[in-house]
């Protein structure tokens, strides 16, 4: 089992967008999946078909009571399994900074389920995926000091490398939490190739980060905007989008990586 945040505190580059499309092209490809949304907002949840509003137990549950993850879970029309958030979220920081483990909460929920799993003979999953806000809040640091490795999305422009420098300190900082954190790719989104600013950003990208940028350009497209409102992943909603054929390329990428 493999687990990867996505995480970039900067918002709009993409982030729930490639969370929700990468977990679902996985599942596609024969992939047991799990998808937590660690953002309030809870709009990871929302686009997989699943109520926010409805769920009976949540990341909350988990984090705040002691719930176990796997009572959280529940199957999204998509395909695959998930862990959803909501309002009762927020304001999580302040609720359990006066706790010892604050900072392993969701580390300690991870290694109970794996326990669980294997005490069930519950087939265990390829990938769990997380969501993240876009900061870099205690719910996120919870997520990177619980994580195998951390894609970032990131939209080509300058403020977004300035963004993307600063997370790559504070992951750095947090191998002293987590030994085996490491930045597994960062993915280029919202790309526009006749932008000579993409394109310039694009190169430095290249340049600094070398062998992890993935090689897949997820495009602005339309089909991706709509897929939402629908509570569907784009490959559910226009399987032959150009937006869903580029989370399915990034899907076998980050299969690659495993090999």
């Amino acid at each position: 089992m493999e687990i990867i945040a996505i995480a970039n505190q900067k918002g709009g580059v993409g982030k729930t967008t490639t969370a929700v499309n990468l977990t679902a092209s996985l599942a596609a490809k024969r992939k047991r999946v799990l998808l937590i949304d660690l953002d309030p907002q809870g709009n990871a949840t929302s686009g997989t078909g699943v109520d926010k509003n409805e769920l009976s137990l949540t990341i909350a549950d988990v984090l705040l009571d002691g719930v176990s993850l796997a009572d959280a879970i529940v199957s999204s029309p998509a395909g695959f399994d998930v862990i959803g958030a909501n309002r009762d979220l927020a304001g999580m920081d302040i609720t359990l900074m006066n706790k010892t483990d604050s900072h392993e909460l969701f580390k300690n929920a991870m290694a109970a389920l794996v326990e669980q799993q294997a005490a069930t003979n519950t087939p265990a999953y390829d990938y769990v995926i997380i969501d993240c806000a876009p900061s870099l809040n205690l719910l996120t640091i919870n997520a990177l000091v619980a994580t195998d490795g951390v894609i970032i999305p990131m939209q080509c422009e300058y403020y977004a490398l300035e963004g993307l420098a600063d997370l790559s300190q504070t992951i750095e900082r947090l191998t002293e939490l987590n030994p085996n954190l490491y930045i597994r790719g960062v993915v280029r989104t919202l790309y526009d190739a006749r932008n000579t600013l993409a394109r310039d950003v694009s190169a430095e990208l290249e340049a600094h980060f070398g062998d992890i940028m993935y090689k897949t350009h997820i495009p602005r497209n339309i089909r991706l905007a709509e897929a939402p409102a629908h509570g569907l992943p784009v490959i559910a909603y226009e399987r032959w989008s150009k937006g869903s054929r580029a989370y399915q390329k990034l899907a076998a990428e980050v299969i690659k990586q495993s090999a």
